[in-house]
């Protein structure tokens, strides 16, 4: 059965920001998008990844995407049968927004509530600002005890990904309360490697210039 568009919601202003909350400003699509920055994902791994959305809401939203062309859902090659939601390049445009909503959220993020879930790469926003600095390029990954996630910088700015890196160029791993404090830039990652707060592997130029990162 072909997949039936859903309606379109409107604010009906001519805003620029009415707008793109008529495509984003749904609850749950902007974690949709979260989710995809970390690159292309199975829906069952998007739901298991958003807990607390229902099966139903989780998929409007994805046809939401796709008709406000957010996002793109394609086959997987042989022999894999399964479908993968990814961003277009208009979706990865918003990166600059969940990087501006994470850093103004993190002020109020204390202690994780007892109903809070808890992902490693949801720390990796908060932090890609403490390696803007970085001239270099190469992946960066980060182990915390939820977890590990990968950072890599390019020249098109850094992007992140779920999981660990096949060949990291450097490793940094810490606790999810130091990570966090080097994403509101409470601590450089220099220093947390120098106090033993942030253990450093790779000897290259990108490890040389993480442990120097103030």
């Amino acid at each position: 059965m072909p997949r039936q568009p859903s309606r379109r919601r409107s604010y009906d202003q001519y805003c620029a920001a009415a707008r793109a909350l008529d495509a984003v400003g749904d609850r749950w699509t902007l974690l949709i998008v979260r989710e995809l920055l970390a690159g292309p994902r199975r829906y069952t791994d998007l739901h298991a990844d958003l807990p607390g959305v229902s099966t139903d809401v989780l998929a409007s939203r994805l046809k939401d995407m796709e008709r406000d062309e957010l996002a793109t859902r394609r086959r997987l090659p042989p022999p894999s049968p399964a479908y993968v939601y990814e961003l277009t390049d208009r979706g990865r445009e918003l990166m600059p927004v969940l990087r501006a909503l994470s850093g103004w959220g993190a002020s109020v993020l204390d202690g994780p509530r007892p109903t809070d879930a808890v992902r490693a790469h949801w720390f990796a926003i908060p932090l890609l600002r403490a390696l803007d600095g970085i001239a270099g390029e190469g992946v960066i990954g980060i182990a915390l005890d939820e977890g590990e996630f990968h950072v890599r910088l390019g020249p098109d700015g850094p992007s992140y990904g779920d999981g660990p890196a096949p060949a990291p160029d450097a490793r940094l791993r810490m606790d999810a309360p130091t990570c966090l404090a080097v994403g509101r830039g409470e601590v450089s990652v220099g220093e947390g490697v120098r106090t033993g707060r942030i253990e450093l592997s790779g000897t290259g130029p990108l490890g040389a210039e993480l442990a120097q990162l103030d």
